[in-house]
């Protein structure tokens, strides 16, 4: 255990450590002074901001969404342009954060997001820039959000068959999909990460299928185990598919050798890819990442911060309460209020998420008013 910024800070290995169980739990909160970023009293920091730009999104994904929506929020109750980049600024210049990335819903839907990526990588403490979206209409705007400072693209693509993610996303938009994961190397983002969702009885089948297609691709293709974070609240443990089980499936057609990079806080678990049979001298084929939220939870090297569209702070994915910023800010809150009501907000972040504890109860908003 070392000291870092005043506060202990649990040293994990590079592929797990401890259980969040397992975190110790440390006295008062520091001052600002001695501890200026995001830390929590388990010794860990917050240097991943992800930000929801809206709550609307275009597709109805069975897992995500009802058929018929939600009501979304009105404009007036959103972040603005300018509200956005000032906390994005304060995250990066005092708060320690060196990755945005932004979220939904679909941010894409925001027409003010160029305008936006370009005010936050002008800051003078510039951070990795990055866009988890689904891929609609970005063949039109990825030259654009590239010119304006966009780094990286995650695309939401559970199947490349068109009958799979109609019945998917309840939307026969794969076409232009593909369309906007293929924009991306003309416009100059490289390293596009593809995140999948593998559902049973519909898509589970798909996985080599869509591990093949991504490495064609160059793509890192990313599992990620269902969350009980559907607005519809039928999410079932019993059923889901496990990353056991996917790694499983994916070794009848592929060898898997876990990657010896350092994981460095990152959800994603990494392999690298071989065909099956072939030698571990062969030249790999590419990595495939598998994020085990609930059967392999990583909450123990959590780094991430979120804000919600409506600008509240939420110090876990599964959290049931949040910090409102946005509200202050508008009545005239100064830079250094803002920040010490972040920090107080990510200082009580639970150890873990508690999906595996007995009474465990998911949260009323569901990952599209969250923001991933």
């Amino acid at each position: 255990m070392t000291v870092m910024l005043g506060v202990p800070q649990v040293r994990l290995g590079s592929r797990g450590g401890a259980g969040a169980s397992q975190l110790a739990q440390y006295g008062a909160r520091p001052s600002s002074a001695s501890a200026p970023g995001l830390v929590d009293s388990f010794g860990r920091s917050a240097t991943d901001l992800r930000i929801s730009l809206t709550d609307k999104c275009n597709l109805r994904c069975t897992y995500c969404m009802p058929a018929e929506g939600l009501p979304f929020l009105p404009t007036p109750k959103l972040m603005q342009r300018d509200e956005i980049v000032r906390l994005a600024r304060l995250a990066t210049e005092r708060l320690g954060v060196r990755q945005v990335r932004f979220t939904g819903g679909e941010p894409l839907l925001r027409k003010d997001l160029v305008e936006i990526i370009r005010g936050v990588a002008a800051l003078d403490a510039r951070p990795e820039i990055s866009l988890t979206t689904n891929a609609i209409g970005l063949a039109g705007r990825a030259v654009a959000l590239a010119d304006a400072g966009l780094d990286r693209v995650n695309v939401s693509l559970d199947s490349i068959c068109a009958e799979t993610f109609a019945i998917i996303t309840r939307r026969p938009f794969l076409d232009k999909v593909l369309k906007g994961i293929d924009s991306l190397g003309a416009a100059g983002i490289g390293h596009t990460k593809i995140n999948a969702v593998l559902i049973p009885g519909v898509n589970d089948t798909e996985g080599p299928d869509l591990l093949a297609w991504a490495l064609a691709g160059g793509h890192q293709l990313r599992f990620i185990e269902q969350m009980p974070l559907d607005a519809d609240h039928i999410w079932d443990r019993d059923i889901m598919i496990t990353a056991a089980e996917m790694r499983r499936r994916l070794s009848e057609r592929f060898q898997l050798t876990p990657d010896s990079e350092p994981r460095d806080g990152s959800p994603a678990e990494l392999y690298q890819v071989r065909a099956r049979g072939a030698s571990l001298d062969d030249p790999s084929l590419g990595t495939v990442g598998i994020i085990a939220s609930v059967t392999e939870a990583f909450c123990e090297d959590c780094r991430r911060t979120r804000l919600t569209a409506e600008g509240g702070v939420r110090s876990c994915l599964f959290s049931h309460t949040e910090t409102d910023l946005l509200g202050p800010m508008r009545a005239g809150a100064g830079d250094d209020e803002v920040a010490d009501l972040w920090r107080a907000a990510m200082w009580a972040k639970p150890s873990g998420h508690g999906m595996n504890a007995a009474g465990f109860v998911q949260p009323e908003r569901p990952m599209s008013a969250i923001g991933g």
